[in-house]
């Protein structure tokens, strides 16, 4: 409990930051909610499943302050990003291999949808980029919602990291949207809640996962 009040600590110094225009605060405090998550995530039974969880949540730390550090960082911020889900799907495939289609059929619709909406605008050179960080994003989905069902684990854990990963991506998605289609002014709020509870979501779903933890 002691983390997530950590967490939500740094949310609010963090908004508070952004509201005021301090971008330095900000900056300092991005960063927190995902620590105290790291620090979560300690108290969760050790194992393959929670090593690539923190090394997901390590890897959208160093994007959390790529995004945020002056000058144009996007691109390594992205490929910071990348990492991350491509953790997660190695921490989801450790808990289930089967095809589970419909689960597929889902994660390419978002994802595909998604890439086909920045594509429309003309991303020029992060074309490339942002194809492969659509497609890692549809297989980290599909992976997570792949648990769902699966009769050796916790419907808890399941729901929690499909949810998860779902905010991640609709994260994601504002955060294309917001920069390659229109930008809005409510973006940067819409973007790092839906982050930081999909966050949550993946850490919790380390917590009693397995029917027979």
């Amino acid at each position: 409990m002691r983390w997530l009040l950590l967490g939500l600590a740094g949310a609010a110094v963090f908004l508070y930051g952004r509201i005021t225009g301090d971008a330095q605060l900000s900056l300092l405090t991005k960063g927190i909610p995902v620590i105290a998550l790291l620090l979560w995530l300690r108290e969760a039974p050790a194992g393959t499943y929670r090593r690539w969880i923190g090394i997901g949540l390590v890897f959208s730390l160093a994007g959390d302050i790529l995004l945020d550090w002056p000058g144009d960082l996007f691109v390594f911020g992205l490929g910071a990003f990348l990492l991350g889900h491509l953790a997660y799907l190695r921490a989801y495939c450790s808990d289930s291999r089967q095809p589970a289609l419909a689960a597929l059929l889902l994660a390419l619709v978002a994802g595909g949808a998604m890439f086909a909406i920045l594509a429309s605008s003309g991303l020029g050179e992060l074309l490339i980029p942002v194809a492969c960080y659509a497609t890692a994003i549809c297989l980290m989905l599909w992976r997570a919602l792949a648990r769902i069902g699966h009769p050796h684990l916790q419907p808890r854990s399941t729901w929690l990291a499909a949810g998860g990963a779902a905010l991640f991506v609709l994260s994601d998605s504002l955060i294309g949207i917001d920069r390659f289609v229109a930008s809005f002014d409510a973006a940067p709020y819409a973007i790092i809640l839906t982050y930081w509870l999909g966050q949550w979501g993946i850490t919790a779903s380390a917590f009693q996962r397995s029917n027979s933890a």
